[in-house]
């Protein structure tokens, strides 16, 4: 199963590809326990700006927790814009930015004043409160955004609580490449599982997994949702 996991890794990934991304995590006692009923969870959108640049957020609490809505778009050093492109039927493509990809050491330091990197407990309760890793990818992820799944179907979700999770991709550590970009959403968390690794969570295009945490290169470049200090 390749879902949200607690435990502590057996091996560290040395390398990042859509072939071999999560590495082989054990579970701890009563990970298998039935995740709790479902939270009935209206959408409830806060706003807030970022002082350093006045870029405006959304927010919304998820299960007693206050997550940014979208991902984090600070222009830090090691960081890196993504952006999807559509055909526009003009005979062009029409691009949008979708997301901002951080090494982790940037990561750790880019979340706005009042809010932090979210740690994999942080992770693990979003999971836990929106049913489940074998489901909550699905009623995290945003409605678009997504490409298509290995059987044609979309491969959003349901944002079924505002988290509207997007397929920012990832940047490959050793060539710098930008890849997935509409297939696989990557998240730092502010667990270190290593000298040059951390943890990282992601969702992909072909299910409503919640995959991690897995163990990820430092100098990766992944997307970052913020969590409010409370």
């Amino acid at each position: 199963m390749r879902g949200f996991r607690l435990g502590v890794c057996v091996s560290v990934m040395s390398a990042l590809s859509l072939t071999a991304m999560f590495s082989d995590c054990g579970k701890k006692p009563g990970q298998d326990a039935a995740p709790p009923a479902a939270v009935v969870n209206a959408v409830t959108y806060d706003t807030f700006a970022d002082g350093r640049d006045g870029k405006k957020y959304k927010a919304v609490k998820i299960g007693g927790r206050t997550w940014m809505a979208e991902d984090l778009n600070y222009q830090a050093d090691n960081s890196w814009a993504t952006e999807m492109c559509e055909p526009n039927g003009d005979g062009g493509e029409t691009c949008s930015q979708i997301s901002r990809l951080y090494d982790w050491a940037a990561a750790k330091t880019a979340c706005p004043a009042g809010w932090r990197l979210p740690d994999t407990a942080d992770w693990g309760e979003l999971v836990r409160v929106t049913d489940g890793d074998e489901i909550a990818g699905k009623k995290l992820k945003s409605k678009s955004g997504w490409n298509n799944d290995n059987d044609g179907k979309s491969g959003g979700g349901t944002d079924d609580y505002g988290f509207s999770a997007l397929p920012g991709g990832y940047r490959h550590f050793t060539d710098g490449d930008i890849r997935s970009v509409g297939y696989n959403g990557m998240w730092w968390t502010a667990t270190e599982s290593g000298s040059g690794d951390a943890y990282g969570i992601s969702m992909g295009n072909n299910d409503g997994y919640v995959s991690g945490p897995d163990n990820f290169n430092k100098d990766s470049g992944f997307s970052v949702r913020c969590v409010r200090d409370e």
